[in-house]
């Protein structure tokens, strides 16, 4: 088959009066293809060719099963075919993928761009995962992204209180090796109570007191406008379609694990479709812009949880039980500090008891004066006994006779 180029040289030879010998000559091919394309109607077609086999084939329909459940991300799907024996290339997969993408509507927005050290974003994002009872649960991903290098921080908890919120900065804080000078949010709860009618933003007291403590300033964004935070959306987006479908747990430290070493070794690894440059360069650069954190006995208040003290002198954490010494009243209010290995609680400002850290649900740690003073041997209330005055209570009296004929008679009193 000819090329679409000679084909035209050779009906401008052939207009010209040229005869078939001498545009033969002229253009290098046979005398016989001159006369296949004089003759035909339209130009000659090439006859269809067989669909070559391609590596990909056998899972093509596991790869749609994936698109349709919202897995698009090629990263992800290439690292799942690997494990399965896949051995083409990651062109061929992104070709196929693409035209199953889900495009949203996009719509245009101005960039705001950062210096170093200047700004972090934070979010929560929610992941749903089927459970070993075979039930669909929620955890929660604490994530926070410096805005000028891209460096991700991100940690998995159960329960997305105040407490989770500034225990998770502090972690961030750490593995970043400083404090960014703003840090931005939208109007969650855990900083923003709600506003006045001026508008103005009613802020978390406890949480305000923790980023003065921490030295960073508090910046909201505009509400109903989650793409000010664009680089904290991109990333749990990122997190959910790059890490997320990988993810195989059964306790949350194991998942932490993992999100660390997907952390490490691919998400701040990568060259950044924006930046151009691994975000692990551009950490080195920006650490000398962020300022140092505080000291740890500065931020050890921050680090404790409420929990409330129950009838039986126990406080409830991660599904096992601590207690409390005595004296204590039921649905007292206490503070609770934790590590990896051990379990304080606090009264105020001073510490009470201190128990090992349970290794699995259901562990029961009781403090040796936990029930001083306090009678165990029934939880019934006991009535108090009646004293009663003989001498106010007036008694019938009556003959002798009464008696010896009831008994007479044979009835028995």
């Amino acid at each position: 088959m000819l090329g679409g180029g000679i084909v035209k040289q050779l009906y401008t030879l052939a207009g010209e009066g040229r005869s078939i010998r001498a545009i033969a000559r002229t253009l290098g091919i046979s005398r016989n293809t001159v006369r296949k394309y004089l003759r035909s109607k339209e130009v000659p077609k090439p006859a269809p060719r067989r669909p070559r086999r391609s590596k990909l084939d056998p899972y093509k329909e596991y790869i749609i099963q994936w698109a349709d459940s919202g897995v698009d991300n090629c990263v992800v799907l290439l690292r799942e075919l690997r494990k399965r024996g896949y051995e083409g290339s990651y062109t061929i997969l992104k070709d196929f993928v693409n035209p199953l993408r889900k495009r949203p509507n996009s719509k245009r927005t101005v960039r705001y761009e950062t210096e170093p050290g200047e700004q972090a974003q934070v979010d929560f994002g929610s992941f749903a995962y089927i459970g070993l009872d075979g039930k669909t649960h929620r955890i929660w991903a604490f994530v926070m992204v410096l805005s000028w290098s891209r460096a991700i921080y991100v940690e998995f908890i159960e329960k997305a209180d105040l407490a989770a919120f500034m225990r998770c900065h502090i972690n961030a804080f750490e593995h970043f090796g400083g404090v960014p000078r703003k840090c931005l949010y939208d109007n969650t709860k855990v900083v923003v109570l709600g506003r006045d009618d001026a508008g103005r933003a009613l802020f978390n007291e406890r949480f305000m007191d923790f980023s003065l403590r921490m030295g960073f300033d508090i910046q909201l964004c505009h509400p109903y406008r989650p793409q000010t935070k664009g680089r904290v959306e991109s990333g749990i987006k990122y997190v959910k379609h790059n890490f997320w479908p990988s993810a195989r747990f059964q306790e949350i430290e194991d998942l932490n694990l993992q999100a660390a070493i997907w952390r490490d070794t691919e998400a701040d690894v990568r060259v950044h479709g924006t930046t151009c440059e691994r975000p692990i360069d551009r950490l080195a650069v920006e650490k000398a812009y962020l300022t140092t954190m505080p000291s740890c006995d500065k931020l050890k208040p921050f680090l404790r949880e409420s929990r409330t003290v129950g009838r039986d002198g126990f406080i409830r954490l991660d599904k096992s039980l601590y207690g409390v010494p005595s004296p204590w009243t039921p649905g007292q209010t206490v503070q609770v500090q934790r590590d990896h290995d051990l379990v304080e609680i606090w009264m105020g400002d001073r510490r009470v008891a201190v128990h090992p850290r349970a290794v699995r649900p259901g562990q029961r740690f009781k403090h040796p004066q936990q029930w001083v003073g306090i009678d165990v041997g029934s939880s019934r209330p006991r009535k108090e006994p009646m004293a009663v005055q003989i001498g106010s209570i007036e008694v019938q009296r009556r003959p002798l006779e009464f008696y010896d004929r009831l008994l007479a008679e044979g009835v028995s009193q």
